[in-house]
């Protein structure tokens, strides 16, 4: 799959090799590209604010706004937590997020989509702390009408406590993308011919969180959270949101989204990732996948009906 932006800038491609255009100056250019885009845009958001897209929904005291970043701190008091004031149906969704560094055992930093009720729909990034020295462990869920379950867990082929990375869902009627530095890690396929259900009419907010899970997240529970390292941060940035929005239970979910074909990410070339991105999964599974639930037929008396091909 290309990035959703590859598409775009195919055509300001073929604007730089018309020999005609190419005598204007760079700030020419850049500001007719900056002009093309943003028409091009209407689903864009791009979040220099924290505040234009979110509001925090947790603990409000413990996440620090610092320029274009966002704190989210853990202590033994409290976690904390953010949703976006709209929801989202379709489309991209990225943040940049520098992880808790050091001892992060027992801590969880969440990024995910999901609607709200018993049957919700969800989309889960979740990376698990541990000891310094051990890597972080990055967990993938998808739920479905309330039911989860689809655990797959990675690690990393960087060190997430040292710098920025950045972290993606790609989301259409045919298939789920999780992607790590635009490197898919995970796809989750519509199989619904084959009785499986699939996220596709219920909107969803987009959230973030960090949270004490010390009783499962890390090595099964074996490792506590050290309070004495306390308070525990996770830094989040750039957040990139290129999805069909709706304002919160105010619009018809199917009249604005619901037609086929109206969006980027309906075109054909989205319908399947390409070869590139195919070798780059094969990659991930083969180097960095240390648990499939597709994989675990001791945790089910059958596999669930997506894992069979």
């Amino acid at each position: 799959m290309a990035s959703s932006y590859s598409f775009r800038l195919s055509f300001w491609i073929s604007i730089c090799q018309n020999p005609l255009l190419n005598m204007l100056s760079i700030s020419m250019l850049a500001i007719a590209f900056l002009l093309w885009f943003l028409a091009l845009n209407s689903n864009l958001a791009m979040c220099s604010n924290f505040s234009e897209l979110f509001h925090c929904n947790w603990a409000p005291d413990h996440i620090i706004s610092d320029g274009d970043q966002t704190k989210l701190t853990l202590d033994n008091i409290s976690g904390c937590g953010f949703e976006s004031k709209k929801r989202y149906l379709f489309g991209q969704a990225s943040v940049q997020i520098k992880l808790i560094d050091g001892d992060s055992a027992g801590t969880v930093t969440a990024f995910y989509m999901a609607s709200e009720g018993a049957s919700h729909d969800e989309l889960d990034f979740e990376f698990l702390g541990n000891a310094s020295g051990e890597p972080y462990l990055v967990q993938t869920n998808v739920y479905v009408n309330g039911t989860g379950d689809r655990e797959q867990r990675h690690t990393l082929w960087f060190d997430p406590t040292v710098d920025f990375h950045a972290y993606s869902f790609f989301w259409n009627r045919r298939f789920i993308v999780f992607l790590v530095d635009g490197i898919p890690i995970r796809v989750f396929t519509n199989k619904e011919e084959n009785g499986v259900l699939f996220p596709e009419n219920q909107p969803m907010t987009i959230r973030g969180s960090v949270w004490n899970a010390d009783d499962w997240a890390t090595q099964g529970g074996r490792v506590k959270t050290n309070w004495s390292h306390a308070p525990f941060v996770s830094t989040f940035r750039s957040f990139i949101v290129d999805a069909c929005e709706l304002l919160p239970e105010t619009e018809d979910i199917m009249a604005k989204c619901g037609k086929l074909g109206q969006f980027w990410w309906d075109k054909p070339s989205f319908s399947g990732l390409n070869r590139h991105r195919s070798h780059q999964l094969k990659w991930v599974r083969r180097k960095h996948l240390v648990y499939d639930y597709c994989q675990d037929p001791a945790r089910f008396t059958e596999l669930p009906r997506e894992c069979i091909s």
